[in-house]
């Protein structure tokens, strides 16, 4: 079945060029395109696209307040947050907000596809250069008091919610408890289900903003941000 998807951005020519883009595959199609965020909160609301790509500054209401208002509907779409996050402001209101991925406008085309498949497959996506941006943002910081929930976790739910903020796929998980695929799979399936989070963006941010994982500790990401639950 072919994915359907929403584009939002006050640029009609950015609009123009992510349509083509996405146009180009033979399993996905452009259903609708909004230039602000009002107008795109009622178009995916009336479409109901698998998937939204939602840039962040727009005029009437912002991309972060319209994701936002989507995720509170019932069964709501995929978002991608498209943005140059220029201001740490920014990335924290867009990882906070819920989004499924979140990809820089300057990403190829190919990194764009892929961060679609990705989303509409029910999974999530960070660009390594947000994920950079993430373990930066929270250096230096004073260690907070972890959550009591933190505890909810065994030992080796743990050791896989490090590995997620070190921005490791699955396989590479595996790889590193020296466990097959599926069983990381279910631990990550755990972590999300114990800590109320909704997928590993969340639990990225999570990771951090608890203390499990601090910048500079050796704990950072070895690599970019990583698709696959």
């Amino acid at each position: 079945m072919s994915i359907t998807v929403v584009v939002a951005d006050d640029q009609k020519m950015v609009r123009a060029g992510l349509r083509m883009v996405i146009e180009t595959e033979p399993d996905m199609t452009v259903i609708g395109e909004a230039g602000d965020g009002a107008e795109a909160v009622a178009l995916v609301r009336r479409m109901r696209p698998d998937v939204v790509l939602m840039d962040i500054a727009m005029p009437r209401q912002d991309g972060l307040t319209a994701t936002g208002a989507l995720l509170a509907d019932a069964d709501p779409p995929r978002i991608i947050v498209l943005t140059t996050f220029d201001t740490d402001e920014n990335l924290h209101r867009a990882l906070r907000a819920g989004a499924s991925g979140f990809l820089l406008k300057v990403s190829s085309p190919e990194h764009l596809i892929t961060a679609i498949r990705v989303v509409a497959a029910g999974d999530s996506l960070l660009d390594p250069a947000v994920t950079t941006r993430v373990i930066a943002a929270f250096a230096g910081r004073p260690g907070p008091v972890p959550p009591p929930e933190l505890g909810d976790l065994t030992p080796r739910e743990t050791d896989v919610l490090r590995l997620i903020a070190r921005g490791m796929s699955n396989g590479e998980i595996a790889a590193a408890l020296i466990v097959g695929e599926a069983t990381v799979k279910t631990h990550v399936a755990r972590v999300l289900m114990k800590l109320g989070l909704r997928d590993r963006v969340q639990a990225v941010v999570y990771a951090y903003e608890s203390g499990l994982v601090r910048a500079g500790n050796g704990s950072g990401p070895e690599r970019g941000g990583v698709p696959g639950l």
